[in-house]
């Protein structure tokens, strides 16, 4: 199967289903597939061979949904940029992928970049009411211009879908490789396991840019739901009062989606039909998974862990989520997980060591970096399968379920003790009137390292003194933070992460 076959299939089972909503616009499959089919006819013929990158530098909008799965109809790899990104990095990422054509609302940063992107034979602009004029298309006119048939075009699963580029919190961006089968593996596992079908409708605020993000549209359109697509969550209140508006059924959002919601009156919304929500990017802290479970006690609550190299790795049971709130769960269906201790052996209940991910989700590897993928995937027990190390340290219950405790380069090394900043933002997070933290460890001349705590709080209801307090009646000396610094918000990548470098 191909990633785009599940739009196809749905546009010839319920063509006149609503499949995309985007600010006042909503488009059916025929219409989605439609659209898509035209783009990618437009692709080929302006020389997008099979195997060639398509970057799309657009906000969530319709047309990079019409782009991602346009390219994947002409036999190319889709690369989603987050539109916010800088010339600087927009020019790095273009070179370093080599794209044949770019999808983009800005006419003159495409006019720019095709005469430094040797590679670019195309430019389609979005915005403008351009026809055609030398390598750019208007995105309209060509939606009038080509045929809504389906390209003929020899793609297998073993070929390019897509390249995700990393966040980049440590030196320059590398781009994951994604197969045919990586993707439709992950949305297959993903959707067993959420029990989507096609009653559902998920809103997502997710960038497109992002794993989480993109899949959000993959899955929808594969198990022939409704994606309700918005830019972001920068106006929570339209937002929720989308969800009722749409009866959304399924809200995937990140730690910062939720600590937002967790401060609003959410009474005064209908949130009545949701049947779940989900959380990655970051750990959910287990306060705020309380508060959820109170407050949305018939939407089912899914706490998960995936990283880009792998999309999903772990996923929690909502019937697990008031057992043990702290952990994020088990292996996706169809995978393995386990931890390892630092001489490669497996180990066992409560010891903590660096979590291995195995299975048909183990993407191809860095894009144009073998020493990077030779130290992120190592052989695995069959010839020529890759095995994902995390980089992420974690522990498991005696029931086999994963604890996160933190990135092995995030550990505080203080007073000769090893401190799990993950521990330390629990107990900040279940402090009244904190709503976001994150812990860092800094130079000190006699410990090492110092803990120290940035916060992001209702200046109301805390001072210094008391986050202090409350630091040291609930955590060990050693891990109490020696300094605290408040904030207005914390500095963070597009998918949603704390960006602690930035905080150093």
């Amino acid at each position: 199967m191909l990633a785009q076959d599940g739009l196809q299939n749905n546009r010839l089972a319920q063509p006149d289903k609503t499949a995309l909503v985007c600010g006042d616009r909503r488009l059916s499959y025929a219409e989605v597939d439609a659209m898509a089919d035209r783009l990618a006819n437009a692709l080929i013929e302006n020389g997008v061979k099979r195997g060639d990158r398509v970057a799309i530098f657009l906000p969530n909008s319709i047309e990079a949904v019409i782009g991602i799965f346009a390219t994947l109809k002409a036999g190319g790899a889709f690369v989603v940029i987050h539109h916010t990104v800088k010339f600087e990095k927009l020019s790095y990422i273009l070179g370093d992928c080599q794209p044949a054509a770019l999808i983009t609302s800005a006419q003159g940063v495409g006019s720019k970049l095709r005469t430094a992107q040797e590679s670019l034979k195309l430019v389609v602009l979005t915005g403008s009411k351009l026809c055609r004029d030398g390598g750019e298309l208007g995105f309209h006119w060509i939606q009038k211009s080509f045929p809504a048939i389906r390209p003929s075009v020899a793609t297998i699963d073993l070929d390019l879908a897509c390249l995700v580029y990393t966040s980049g919190s440590s030196g320059e961006p590398k781009a994951v490789m994604c197969d045919h089968s990586n993707v439709t593996f992950v949305t297959s596992s993903v959707i067993g396991y959420l029990e989507n079908t096609a009653a559902d409708t998920v809103l997502s605020v997710l960038p497109l840019s992002s794993g989480y993000g993109l899949y959000q549209a993959l899955m929808t359109l594969t198990f022939g739901g409704t994606l309700v697509l918005e830019s972001s969550f920068a106006f929570p209140v339209a937002t929720l009062e989308k969800i009722g508006k749409e009866r959304v059924t399924g809200f995937p959002g990140v730690p910062t989606v939720f600590a937002t919601m967790l401060q609003m009156n959410l009474s005064r919304f209908d949130l009545s039909s949701l049947r779940y929500i989900t959380n990655a990017a970051a750990a959910l802290p287990v306060s705020h998974i309380q508060q959820l479970a109170t407050i949305l006690p018939a939407a089912k609550i899914f706490s998960m862990y995936g990283l880009t190299e792998t999309k999903r790795a772990l996923y929690l049971p909502p019937d697990q989520v008031g057992v043990r709130p702290g952990s994020v769960g088990i292996a996706i269906p169809g995978t393995e997980v386990w931890i390892e201790g630092p001489d490669g052996e497996r180990l066992g209940p409560n010891a903590i060591g660096e979590l291995m991910v195995r299975g048909r989700h183990v993407m191809r590897g860095y894009w144009r970096s073998p020493e990077a993928t030779s130290k992120r995937f190592r052989p695995g027990p069959n010839p020529g399968e890759r095995v994902c190390c995390s980089g992420d340290l974690f522990r498991m219950d005696e029931e086999g379920y994963m604890y996160f405790v933190g990135r092995k380069d995030d550990m505080v090394n203080t007073r000769g003790e090893k401190v799990a900043p993950k521990e330390i933002e629990n107990v900040l997070h279940s402090l009244p009137g904190v709503i976001e933290a994150a812990v860092v460890g800094v130079p000190d001349p006699i410990m090492g390292q110092a803990v120290k705590a940035f916060v992001v709080a209702d200046a109301a209801l805390l001072k210094e003194a008391d986050v202090f307090a409350y630091c040291r009646s609930h955590l060990q000396d050693f891990m109490a933070p020696k300094y605290i610094e408040f904030r207005s918000e914390l500095p963070k990548t597009s998918s949603g992460k704390v960006l602690k470098r930035a905080l150093l």
